[in-house]
């Protein structure tokens, strides 16, 4: 089964109150299921990886196959394709437990897009962040 999962991670301050997001959806946009959680204190960059392993977390759940991740973190993109390095030794394990978690899946893709083009995924973290206070 291939499925499209939009991921966002967002703290509010950096570092701070954090939250990550994923929403999982057919390639045709029906939503098959979406989560959020509270991180704690953490940096929009771990926020991002966090999500990122939230929703490859929920789309194995699903028995995905195939999996299309959209995001709006170009950084997080890019080091997951192997375009730029990891250079904070704390997002390392991070970079290598998505690493290992794309493994899983037959075939992956990973795109950045605007904030806009990832609003449902955005607002879930907004709105985990917003009960959080």
């Amino acid at each position: 089964m291939r499925v499209v999962v939009h991921v966002d991670g967002g703290a509010r301050g950096n570092p701070g109150p954090a939250a990550a997001a994923a929403v999982v959806s057919t390639p045709e946009g029906d939503v098959l299921d979406e989560a959020s959680e509270l991180l704690g204190e953490a940096t929009n960059n771990v926020a991002e990886y966090r999500a990122l392993l939230l929703g490859l977390r929920r789309a194995r759940e699903l028995d995905a196959t195939e999996i299309q991740i959209v995001n709006d973190s170009e950084l997080v993109a890019r080091q997951v394709t192997g375009a730029y390095k990891v250079k904070h030794e704390a997002m390392r394990p991070l970079h290598a437990e998505a690493i290992a978690a794309l493994g899983t899946f037959e075939r992956w893709s990973i795109t950045s897009v605007p904030r806009a083009e990832n609003a449902r995924a955005d607002a879930l973290v907004n709105a985990a962040l917003d009960l959080a206070r």
